[in-house]
């Protein structure tokens, strides 16, 4: 709508968040008035669904439309015509809460099943209002029992050949419960499922289509994002080898990051950092940083390599790799000044706990030590300036005689 400059817009018209005048306006339990686009958008990105304006917990979910102001705004707008204002027209009843609950009653019946779930697939599509309405109407618990049941039926259906509508029920109700952009609440109920719907989702990671696993692990990053730590310390072997099986497939660039997000998550638990290691992590970080180009995803790779380089079972892997000194070198300078630190601190947790003295003269060889002093040079924050000197000190003796590495800037540095 094109508001001209000469006309004054009553303040009472305009949304508290977007301070844009109101096409459908609604109510919230807590009494205040919105956009409803405006309002939907701050629902479905705020964990704790809070009032924007009085910062008191939603009640209920529910956005009453303000019929009596959307009148006044449109009898405004017709007064205001010659001005340029267009009228804004009547908007559509959304779906209510009735409608959905008969259609997820009605998923239950197994020949309405196919039929209801591709209509709410089209309506977490296209109908953002429908997504937190559906959550409070119990879709929730039913997509996630049906996903649970089908995967557990996937054995069976390969005996009997009906294995490609199960899977297709299960790949449709994947999509709609990801894309309803559950709460903080939602997100917890599947984490608390007893490791169930975990379990369910890891075999979609092994067997399901890609863009099913993609939607698994993004599922999975926002669930443990908000899970209690005991939940994520019992979390299985395969669970840990089906992530990595993901990062290694590069399903999408979307998934990988996920994928990263998720393991950097969980891999603060010493338990996890060993599970994701003897899982194959840290050759598929190694592989992956040889072609990666963003900067983002070269920055999670190298923070989840360090992580994983805090134990000794990952630092053996490092060096067993040919190319794992070599790669994570290269990386010092060349992505960012985080991806430099993060670097940095992967080629220390090496240097102080798993070098030997043919560990020390192949970083030598590799040009770890001219790169550190690079380092020393330029500006690139003191954290990582004290991380490369003491790298330095810790190889004195063995790098003392190389001649890429100034004698003066050497033996300051190595006492």
């Amino acid at each position: 709508m094109d508001n001209n400059n000469e006309v004054e817009v009553p303040p009472f018209f305009l949304c508290p968040i977007s301070l844009e005048i109101m096409r459908d306006p609604v109510s919230l339990s807590t009494g205040i008035t919105y956009d409803r686009e405006s309002i939907e958008t701050w629902l479905s990105t705020s964990k704790n669904s809070l009032c924007p304006i009085t910062k008191r917990p939603i009640s209920d979910m529910d956005l009453t439309p303000n019929h009596n102001l959307r009148r006044l705004i449109q009898s405004w707008c017709t007064l205001n015509s010659s001005h340029g204002i267009e009228r804004i027209p009547t908007p559509k009843s959304p779906i209510s809460k009735a409608k959905i609950a008969k259609i997820l009653r009605d998923a239950e019946k197994p020949q309405l099943q196919q039929k209801c779930l591709r209509w709410l697939r089209s309506i977490v599509s296209h109908n953002t209002s429908a997504k937190r309405c559906m959550e409070a109407t119990g879709a929730v618990e039913f997509l996630s029992s049906l996903i649970n049941t089908t995967s557990q039926n996937q054995s069976l259906a390969l005996e009997v050949g009906s294995l490609i509508d199960i899977k297709t029920t299960s790949d449709d109700a994947l999509y709609i419960l990801y894309h309803l952009q559950l709460s903080e609440l939602g997100l917890k109920s599947l984490v608390a499922k007893d490791s169930a719907f975990t379990e369910s989702l890891t075999r979609i990671m092994q067997r399901g289509p890609y863009e099913s696993r993609a939607y698994g692990v993004l599922l999975l990053k926002s669930m443990f994002e908000v899970a209690e730590p005991m939940q994520i310390i019992t979390l299985r072997q395969e669970f840990f080898a089906e992530a990595v099986q993901v990062l290694h497939d590069q399903i999408s660039h979307q998934a990988t990051k996920a994928t990263l997000k998720l393991l950097i998550n969980l891999c603060p638990c010493g338990r996890n950092r060993i599970k994701a290691v003897e899982s194959g992590a840290v050759s598929v970080l190694i592989e992956l940083l040889f072609d990666c180009s963003d900067r983002r995803t070269s920055e999670l790779m190298l923070m989840l390599l360090e992580m994983l380089c805090q134990c000794a079972e990952g630092r053996s892997e490092l060096l067993r790799h040919g190319a794992g000194i070599a790669v994570v070198s290269k990386r010092i300078l060349r992505v960012s000044q985080m991806a430099s630190e993060r670097a940095v601190r992967i080629l220390l947790s090496v240097s102080k706990f798993s070098a030997t003295a043919s560990v020390a003269q192949e970083m030598l060889q590799l040009g770890v030590a001219a790169k550190l002093c690079l380092v020393l040079q330029v500006d690139c924050g003191r954290k990582i300036k004290e991380k490369a000197i003491e790298i330095l000190k810790l190889h004195a003796r063995v790098w003392k005689h190389s001649p890429c590495i100034p004698s003066n800037l050497l033996s300051s540095h190595a006492s």
